[in-house]
């Protein structure tokens, strides 16, 4: 589980969003939603870390986020951001490889376990064929199965992805949403995600968190969104647009 409590972010300690509560629990997917700009990726790097908390607290179970050594969080939490990484000179394997080594130790030699672990995350992700290829050759969309797949590997009990069906076709985004909700109920993982694909947040998530002009507009069950008012103030859409739009925000689930 993972808490975020009276939660405010921002750069330089000038404030992006401010005063988030928010819950996830296990084998819940949450999703924040907003404009571009709105601050969802700014919640997400601050909740794996990478930026300092304004004000509040992030705890993992009982366990406040900032008495947590970098290995401990790591064993705790993965992230998926959208950012690019370096990976030069790197397989796939080797990329997928480093979400265990919070448990290999000072050497980061690999046992057997962990190698079963990574052809695991790897199939299950669809990306074995690339093993031996340098992940630079890849597709952003190929790239970002093979970076699931070492969050998928770490074995956390939170899971953090910013857009992750960024770049993916749609075949690949509903493999991979159908994926995290079989993860979230087979595993009892705690996912927190943005995403642009509102339709798709609508049908995979639990909970809805909307995101707009620095402050959470409301964080609601999918159901609370089925006539799309909310939808069109969130992003302020017209009649016209949601007319064009025409998706039906009542209906849950992926059809496989």
């Amino acid at each position: 589980m993972i808490r975020l409590s009276d939660l405010s972010v921002g750069y330089h300690k000038e404030t992006v969003v401010k005063d988030l509560s928010l819950t996830v629990k296990p084998g819940e997917i949450v999703t924040l939603i907003g404009p571009n700009g709105a601050g969802k990726s700014t919640i997400l790097k601050t909740v794996c870390g990478a930026l300092a908390p304004v004000a509040g607290g992030i705890y993992i179970g009982d366990r406040r986020m900032t008495d947590l050594s970098d290995a401990e969080r790591a064993r705790q939490i993965a992230v998926v951001l959208t950012e690019k990484k370096r990976t030069e000179l790197l397989t796939c394997y080797d990329v997928v490889a480093l979400g265990r080594y919070p448990y290999t130790g000072r050497l980061g030699v690999l046992s057997d376990e962990d190698r079963a672990r990574i052809e695991e995350a790897m199939e299950l992700t669809g990306v074995s064929e690339f093993a031996d290829r340098d992940i630079t050759t890849l597709s952003d969309g190929q790239r970002q199965r093979v970076y699931l797949a070492g969050a998928i590997c770490q074995d956390t009990k939170v899971i953090v992805l910013d857009e992750p069906t960024s770049y993916l076709d749609i075949h690949h985004k509903l493999t991979l949403l159908l994926l995290l909700r079989k993860l979230a109920e087979e595993r009892k993982l705690a996912v927190l995600m943005s995403m642009h694909e509102v339709e798709l947040a609508v049908k995979i998530s639990d909970r809805i968190v909307m995101v707009k002009e620095g402050a959470v507009q409301g964080i609601v069950s999918p159901d609370e969104l089925a006539d799309g008012d909310r939808i069109a103030e969130l992003f302020n859409m017209s009649p016209e647009l949601m007319e064009f739009f025409s998706f039906d925000f009542g209906k849950r689930g992926i059809d496989t």
